[in-house]
């Protein structure tokens, strides 16, 4: 979080082309309430990821956050009134038909494990929807760059008591080596582009597409961390995984059919 922090404060300032920059000589209303919410629900996302990471495997981990679009579905219809049509809904029937099938026949599969990954679909997608409240606000719209960087120092005012009661300080600088603080370096500014391109994307897309959007991501993820660590996989489970894909094509067909839909209603 600190690199993001830093990365974040300098993008303020340097913008990369990512988005237009502008001069704020006020802060809104709740601007603290705002960027503490959001840093909260980063932090534990972080920190949920890395527990489910603990108990199972990466491919199962990434099968169940694919069902990110109903949580997103849910989250997005309470705080932004956003709904969304009936061919959209029923093309996530197929996501949530894969999670179970890989749910069920997974090799790996433990509860703290599951209910972790499950828990860390739910503050991903608050963080998302809140996060598009903010970005695409009418009174007052925030850069990806300074929603990055207050979320984040936010995030790191969590993280620093959490650390101090959970982490045993002292042995862990003694075990870190200049190899391993540069790995954390660079996994930190990998994660600050992510999130900032994230950002990007939501001034442009809703919180469900972007969801959608993540599964896809998630399916190279998960073959590639089969590929790499040579995780057992059984013909169910193989084929829940292709089932939520499938889903996310549907999804985007239901878009289309859904708008069309719509505007023949609306004439």
């Amino acid at each position: 979080m600190l690199m993001t922090a830093f990365c974040g404060l300098v993008q303020m300032y340097i913008p990369c082309g990512m988005y237009k920059p502008t001069q704020r000589m006020t802060r809104p209303p709740g601007f603290y309430k705002h960027m503490l919410l959001v840093g909260c629900t980063r932090f534990m996302t972080v920190i949920l990821g890395l527990v489910a990471l603990n108990y199972v495997a990466v491919s199962f981990t990434e099968t169940i956050k694919s069902s990110a679009p109903m949580f997103t579905v849910i989250i997005s219809r309470l705080l932004l009134g956003e709904r969304t049509g009936l061919y959209v809904n029923l093309s996530l029937i197929p996501v949530m038909t894969g999670l179970a099938l890989c749910s069920a026949t997974e090799l790996s599969f433990n509860m703290r494990g599951f209910l972790a990954a499950m828990a860390t679909n739910l503050t991903e997608c608050l963080q998302n929807v809140y996060s598009k409240m903010l970005i695409s606000g009418d009174q007052f719209k925030y850069t990806p760059a300074e929603l990055q960087f207050y979320t984040s120092m936010a995030s790191v005012v969590v993280q620093i008591p959490a650390s101090l009661l959970f982490v045993d300080i002292v042995s862990v600088s003694h075990e870190t080596d200049n190899t391993l603080l540069s790995l954390f370096l660079l996994n930190g500014l990998f994660f600050h582009f992510q999130s900032i391109t994230a950002y990007v994307l939501m001034d442009y897309i809703s919180p469900v597409t972007h969801s959608v959007a993540n599964t896809a991501k998630r399916a190279f993820l998960i073959w590639l961390s089969v590929i790499l660590f040579g995780n057992p996989v059984t013909m169910l489970s193989a084929l829940g995984t292709c089932t939520v894909m499938a889903g996310v094509l549907l999804y985007n067909r239901a878009i289309h059919a859904d708008s069309t839909r719509y505007k023949v209603a609306d004439r």
